[in-house]
């Protein structure tokens, strides 16, 4: 498969054209808006993995979707009108998008919907993250996923539930509060718990990346996953089979 990594000059990019040809993928086009990478992906190309900025989603997944080729956003601080590019583009072609593109992730959104489901309101939810010092947008994909989770195992609206760290003199905690809290220093590659706290104990969930290959592995395994695939958008969850 002749595939094209969009935002190739980043973190995730460049690790993501590492370890394409060890999966049987071809990367034929690196694009990024840095010097000595390419402007566009050239025609061949089959499938497309995107983890540039959220400002460029929407120009590029129209092209794809005008190409008929499958699309995986690893892209993170997505606005409402990019989003909405991304739903336009799905009438068309396969697309897969997810906040974390991590085997362990997922099976901690699982957990973590799990946990919520059982444990009620007498727990409460704080969610911390952390990342390396170069991140810019706060909180993380993957955090806003597992508040989400927590959310849907509560069967209530995160919505109205969400508090994105504290400051002042914010009073005691609301009964039912899902917390997010960023953390962002160092070379962190991402650490991710959630705790459900009560007045007699105190239980933690946590994943922590070691390597971006963890993620890149993922990504690509969606491409393939992708291809050949109904137009729609997919999860990490259909990807692996959880739904």
């Amino acid at each position: 498969m002749k595939i094209a990594i969009v935002g190739a000059a980043g973190r995730m990019g460049r690790k993501l054209c590492e370890l394409a040809p060890s999966m049987g993928l071809e990367v034929v086009s690196k694009v990024d808006v840095a010097e000595g990478f390419d402007a566009e992906w050239c025609s061949c190309t089959e499938g497309v993995i995107d983890f540039s900025h959220h400002s460029c989603l929407a120009a590029n997944i129209a092209k794809a979707a005008a190409a008929g080729i499958p699309y995986v956003i690893g892209t993170t601080g997505i606005l409402p009108e990019e989003q909405a590019a991304v739903d336009a583009a799905a009438k068309a072609i396969a697309v897969v998008q997810s906040g974390n593109y991590s085997l362990g992730v997922n099976i901690l959104l699982e957990l973590v919907e799990k946990s919520a489901s059982l444990l009620g309101e007498d727990y409460d939810i704080e969610i911390t993250e952390m990342h390396h010092c170069h991140k810019k947008d706060a909180p993380s994909g993957t955090a806003l996923m597992l508040a989400k989770s927590a959310a849907a195992g509560r069967k209530v609206s995160l919505d109205e539930k969400a508090i994105y760290g504290r400051h002042g003199d914010v009073g005691e905690r609301p009964r039912g509060e899902i917390a997010v809290h960023a953390l962002r220093g160092g070379s962190v590659v991402g650490d991710h718990t959630v705790m459900f706290a009560s007045e007699l104990e105190r239980i933690e969930l946590t994943h922590k990346a070691q390597d971006r290959a963890a993620f890149a592995a993922g990504a690509l395994k969606a491409l393939v996953w992708a291809k050949g695939r109904a137009s729609g958008i997919y999860t990490m969850r259909h990807v692996l089979g959880f739904v």
